[in-house]
């Protein structure tokens, strides 16, 4: 994990910290590069015989979520750049290395399926690393309402996906669940840190927004 304020026991400079910030964006949105430290929860799973359109169907909503862990990469990234206390910086910083393992099995599974991420990840990065660092900057508690109201999203979308993955699919349906599992716990983790509820408004615009993202994902 890359430490924001130090690293071998020399603090770093902010110089220092946006170079670590533009090599996990390179990690990020380079294939074959996120470095995860669990193995993928599908490595025991045998491959399913699936139908071309059961496969179209799985790759799309595995490009989904792999293009949602993008998005968390940069929310988490942009929030540890602006966070204020040190505590919450780590906060994030954790987070956002739990979430590669994320990004990276989603990764694998697409080439599986003999698929390839969303052409649009570099937008969705750039949208979701300025959201973060915006909610960092209004305060730390806001951010990590921020982290809890989105994660809540997110994990409604695996929860849709389990239902829509064809049933064959244990592979894909393997990595979904233990996504599942971590999300929930990072949201929670989030509000018990001091992250504020975000009203229902705020809530349904997210999830507008999140609805657009995927449905594009899902096809580009």
């Amino acid at each position: 994990m890359y430490k924001a304020e130090q690293c071998d026991g020399r603090r770093l400079s902010g110089l220092d910290r946006l170079l670590l910030q533009a090599d996990r964006t390179l990690r990020t949105l380079s294939p074959g590069t996120p470095c995860h430290t669990r193995s993928s929860p599908a490595k025991h799973c045998d491959e399913a015989q699936l139908s071309d359109s059961e496969r179209r169907c799985a790759a799309g909503l595995m490009r989904v979520n792999h293009s949602g862990e993008v998005c968390a990469q940069a929310l988490y990234q942009g929030q540890a750049l602006t966070a204020k206390l040190p505590t919450v910086r780590t906060e994030m910083e954790t987070a956002a290395d739990e979430e590669i393992d994320h990004l990276a099995w989603c990764e694998l599974r697409l080439e599986e399926l003999d698929s390839r991420p969303s052409l649009l990840n570099p937008l969705w990065y750039s949208l979701s690393f300025a959201l973060g660092a915006a909610a960092g900057k209004v305060s730390d508690k806001v951010s990590l309402g921020f982290v809890a109201a989105t994660e809540e999203q997110v994990c409604k979308h695996l929860r849709d996906h389990m239902q829509r993955l064809p049933p064959q699919d244990q592979k894909s349906r393997a990595v979904v669940e233990q996504m599942l599992e971590d999300e929930e716990k990072h949201q929670h983790t989030a509000l018990d840190a001091g992250g504020v509820r975000f009203p229902a408004p705020i809530k349904a615009l997210m999830s507008t927004i999140s609805k657009a993202m995927t449905l594009t994902s899902y096809r580009l």
